[in-house]
């Protein structure tokens, strides 16, 4: 029988190697990027910068929304750079890749910023966490008021890839699960710069709702044309299925104002949100964050938690430590991991305030109602997750 003696014998290369894998000049580039990961470099510092008695170090690299970029960079960091955890990984597609990679590797992956529920489903790992909200909660908080107020018939204009086609699946769920119907959808490529074709199919559908299912600059260049084309002033409505704050500021609120949706994060929401928010603008150019970029400072900090814990860094051995401990931060309050790795969190039903209505800058949203985590997400027996007994 062998004993360790330190935390070096369980820290491998002596040091705590964690890599921010983002967007950094595509669509999402301004959801995550560089707040990204000044948020896990802000972590890191709030931790002291060790953790197990090892020095903490940080890289970042830009997956380029593509998969086998991805891949390529996060097995580049795992086999030879001595990277032990992988976060953010904005973009579906290669937050799977990525997931199943960190398998492979017993490597921590702390998915922050990616949309699909198949994280903690029928893709679900014992190393993987998928920390802020996805398709499945969005869907479910943002589109069941709307239908339940009478707005029942949906049309979909959708981003071509698995993160656009899952919300489209999810939202579509809630839509007929309360007595709505879905007329149609309209497929586009990954940052396009013209919606005017799929913009005039929704509008000829005449839905009562366009519901955006993409993110970032493809929602907010379909919001900005969908003005243009006057659909709201002919009496359609639009619905965005994921909002980031800085969208809002690019779109500004003459155009976004009343538009309703769900997030799991907003600055301005309580004293210690603003505290710590107000801390990253001092060092991000006054921008406020939004809840991707504040969810890797939350998901990184439980990471060094439970690494000083367990004195150790093998996903194996880390994640059973995050799991049976609480998670309580600015940006989370009373939450707990789920065995399928999916945080089980509050969710918010927020709506763009009105130009008169901001009082200054990035004052953008107000609550509308906030959503129990065990509501907004899907339930663990709903998620074929192979990792969860059937039982359950």
């Amino acid at each position: 029988m062998s004993f360790i003696t330190s935390a070096s014998a369980e820290i491998s290369n002596g040091t705590v190697k964690i890599g921010v894998l983002t967007d950094m000049s595509g669509p999402y580039a301004d959801n995550v990027g560089a707040g990204s990961v000044l948020a896990a470099r802000m972590a890191v510092e709030d931790f002291g910068g060790k953790a197990a008695g090892m020095p903490v170090e940080l890289v970042s690299a830009d997956h380029q929304n593509k998969a086998d970029i991805g891949l390529a960079l996060a097995r580049k960091w795992y086999d030879t750079e001595g990277v032990d955890t992988i976060t953010e990984v904005v973009s579906s597609g290669v937050a799977l890749a990525v997931q199943q990679l960190s398998r492979d590797k017993d490597k921590v992956f702390l998915a922050t910023g990616p949309g699909t529920p198949d994280l903690t489903g029928k893709a679900c790992s014992p190393v993987g966490i998928h920390w802020a909200y996805d398709n499945y909660a969005l869907a479910n908080v943002a589109t069941a008021p709307l239908v339940q107020k009478g707005l029942k018939s949906w049309y979909f204009l959708t981003a071509d890839y698995s993160f656009g086609q899952a919300l489209e699946a999810e939202a579509a769920k809630v839509v007929t699960a309360n007595g709505g119907t879905v007329l149609g959808s309209a497929k586009h490529p990954l940052n396009s710069s013209d919606f005017s074709s799929f913009l005039l199919q929704a509008q000829a559908s005449k839905a009562q709702v366009i519901g955006l299912a993409n993110a970032g600059s493809d929602m907010m260049t379909a919001m900005k044309q969908a003005n243009e084309f006057g659909i709201t002033a002919g009496g359609q409505s639009i619905a965005a299925l994921l909002v980031n704050l800085p969208d809002i500021h690019a779109l500004g609120l003459a155009s976004a104002k009343g538009l309703i949706f769900a997030d799991s994060f907003y600055w301005d929401a309580n004293d210690k949100t603003r505290e710590w928010s107000k801390r990253f603008m001092a060092r991000f150019g006054g921008k406020a964050p939004g809840s991707l970029q504040a969810a890797v400072y939350g998901a990184v900090t439980h990471y060094l938690k439970a690494v000083d814990a367990s004195k150790s860094d093998a996903g194996s051995v880390v994640v059973p430590e995050m799991k049976k401990t609480p998670i309580n931060d600015f940006y989370t309050t009373n939450a707990s991991i789920r065995e399928d790795g999916r945080v089980i969190r509050d969710m918010y039903l927020l709506q763009v305030k009105e130009p008169s209505e901001s009082k200054y800058p990035w004052d953008y949203y107000k609550t509308l109602a906030t959503v129990p985590g065990d509501k907004a997400f899907r339930p663990i027996k709903d998620g074929n997750c192979p990792l969860v007994s059937v039982a359950k």
